[in-house]
């Protein structure tokens, strides 16, 4: 108390504190720390948690203001341009009915249900009233209501009745309004419809109510939003140019993959994406056999016993394909690959002379992914993963978790990908006691201090898996786009499920502590990510082809058939083109399929027992001996270029 004025302590990101009075709003807060920064605030972190800028302090506190520059503040931006989009909507199509409008990773969306899919035309109409709206600056208030008053208040949307109707009684109902239009949401949103700025609507879609094929087709919407419309136009190329980088599109030129309707979500391998597959596998068991790591393999069915002592059947059963055996009993296929190597761990007694112990493995693992969040190699049902589970002693988490990150930043580094670390905490259905839960986020939060600084690396709260917190490892691509790639989880609880130990050195029974770890994220999505990140150009040593040899005339094949088979039994991945085509032709070819190089054999390269090369790269490079085009080349795979 200060005066007779009760005051509450706000402790900001950078560690400093204030006292402010108890019952000011966060936007009032922020405009005590600047100005500045409260016009351009979209919410904020209280003691973690994703706030309202219009929420009242009463109590000590932790105090992040985020602005568009993080990744929750875009989120309040974004979320906020979806009420605008659905205002719009229900200006121009007020029979249209509202289904449910989030922010999403890279933007927002809102689904509607409406016979009529909506037309390029129709989208460039929604865009002006979007406009427009922004333009009236309207003011974004905050309200609640009781239940019976929010079903009332939302007689004409059937699909908002049918969210107010599962919430629990009592529970607060919240709504934002701006103009003419009130919307059911959580929030949290800006203050007004006029601080948004640069907006877009990219494209329409069909999507099931609630992602489930059983409900009813609605039409999506998505879009997104900038505060400058340099960022728009900017983000507008960027989108320009993925499609032109788009996996699926150049996995079918390149002839790598294809997907087909026989087999929803689940790639066919042609041979040239398999060979990219066993390249990557191969590289990857390499450098995990140097560091220590011993590769198994599982079945892919397990009964459901399995299953439910992992947790799995409780907290992931519909996700997963669950089969009947001959006999009656329920099996399923493998969703992840940690009981079979728990199994493993098991096999035999284990002392603390084995720890670390680190099980690697490549196994096809399947997921019953629903068809509307089936997106190429990015989503898929079956997909190879580059799984380990690592059993340590509590003293070798923190040296444990650091080599991890190792290996990742080395991996990700030879393809030229930047990575940042999140800590993803407990999560609403956790399995376990809250105290173990604090114990093992507090250990990740050290690590992460040690490896990172402390503050520089995101918590994602809520986002952890059921059995333990994580550190997820996101990375951006050459075009600067941000990908959930490996995934770090400490797992207290399994090790107890399956009553796992291993002998300390006085004799007696400890339980390990497991860490599940992917570096990849699994290998089908990596390659989609890498297709995208190198236009398909991939580099020499991870080519599907490598070389592809161009006889100029007939009468050069026999030699371009000796040099393909020298280069061969080296290891080299050669074509040999043998088709009566003109040269030129032969060349154009081999460029748009993205082959490192070519050589090209005539006259002059028979008599001097040499090839003509010409490189994807760096065009015609002339003529060489066999030899040093073959060390050239052996120089680039070696330093993985």
């Amino acid at each position: 108390m200060n005066g007779g004025i009760f005051m509450v302590k706000i402790t900001l990101k950078d560690g400093s504190e204030m006292e402010v009075e108890k019952g000011l709003s966060i936007l009032e807060i922020t405009k005590k720390i600047s100005e500045g920064l409260a016009r351009v605030a979209t919410c904020a972190e209280v003691n973690g948690e994703v706030k309202d800028i219009r929420t009242i302090i009463d109590k000590d506190c932790t105090l992040n203001i985020l602005t568009f520059d993080s990744l929750n503040g875009k989120k309040a931006y974004w979320h906020t341009t979806s009420h605008v989009l659905a205002q719009a909507i229900k200006r121009l199509y007020p029979e249209i009915k509202l289904a449910i409008g989030p922010a999403i990773d890279n933007g927002f969306y809102y689904d509607f249900d409406t016979d009529t899919p909506f037309t390029p035309e129709m989208l460039e109409k929604i865009e002006a009233e979007m406009k427009k709206i922004i333009k009236e600056d309207l003011p974004i208030e905050r309200f609640s209501l009781p239940k019976q008053d929010a079903l009332n208040l939302m007689k004409d949307e059937p699909y908002k009745q049918e969210l107010i109707n599962e919430l629990p009684e009592g529970e607060e109902i919240s709504f934002y309004k701006q103009g003419e239009f009130t919307d059911l949401c959580a929030g949290p949103h800006l203050l007004s419809t006029g601080k948004l700025k640069a907006v877009k609507l990219l494209s329409s879609s069909g999507a099931y109510w609630r992602g489930n094929e059983k409900n009813k087709m609605l039409q999506r919407i998505y879009g997104i939003a900038f505060p400058k419309s340099s960022e728009l136009d900017e983000y507008v190329n960027m989108i320009e140019e993925a499609k032109k980088r788009d996996h699926r599109k150049l996995g079918k030129e390149l002839e790598l993959f294809f997907f087909d309707e026989t087999a929803p979500g689940m790639a066919y391998w042609m041979p040239k994406g398999f060979t990219i597959m066993n390249t990557l596998i191969d590289f990857w068991r390499k450098e995990h056999k140097r560091r220590g790591y011993q590769e198994f393999s599982g079945p892919q069915l397990n009964s459901s016993v399995l299953w439910k002592t992992s947790g799995h059947w409780d907290h992931y059963k519909e996700d997963m394909y669950v089969l009947t055996d001959a006999d009656g009993n329920e099996q399923a296929l493998k969703p992840m690959n940690c009981p079979n190597s728990i199994k493993i761990y098991q096999s035999k007694l284990r002392s603390y002379k084995d720890l670390p112990l680190r099980f690697n493995d490549v196994d096809v693992i399947h997921r019953n992914e629903k068809s509307g969040q089936l997106n190429g190699l990015f989503r898929v049902r079956m997909f190879r993963q580059d799984d380990s589970h690592n059993y340590v002693t509590e003293e070798q988490i923190g040296s444990e978790i650091k080599d991890i990150v190792e290996i990742a930043s080395y991996l990700y580094g030879i393809f030229g990908l930047e990575y940042q670390l999140t800590l993803s905490t407990r999560p609403e259905d956790f399995m376990g006691e809250i105290e173990t839960w604090n114990k093992a986020e507090a250990d990740l939060k050290r690590v992460l201090n040690e490896i990172c600084g402390e503050g520089n690396y995101r918590i994602n709260e809520g986002d952890g898996a059921f059995y333990g917190p994580k550190i997820d490892i996101k990375m951006k691509d050459c075009l600067g786009r941000e990908w959930q790639m490996g995934t770090v989880q400490l797992d207290f609880q399994l090790p107890q499920r399956f009553n796992l130990s291993y002998i300390d050195k006085d004799g007696n029974k400890k339980t390990p502590i497991m860490i599940h770890r992917a570096i990849f994220g699994s290998f089908d999505r990596f390659i989609g990510i890498i297709t995208e990140h190198f236009a398909g150009a991939f580099p020499t040593w991870l080519a599907p082809v490598q070389i592809r040899i161009l006889p100029i005339a007939d009468k050069h094949k026999e030699y371009s058939e000796k040099l393909k088979k020298q280069l061969e039994d080296l290891d080299l991945k050669v074509e040999l083109d043998e088709r009566e085509e003109k040269i030129g032709y032969k060349i154009r070819e081999a460029q748009l399929q993205k082959i490192p190089y070519m050589l090209i054999i005539g006259d002059k390269e028979v008599e001097a027992n040499a090839v003509g090369v010409r490189s994807r790269k760096d065009g015609d490079i002339g003529q060489m001996s066999i030899e040093d085009f073959v060390q050239k080349i052996q120089e680039e795979i070696k330093n993985f270029a």
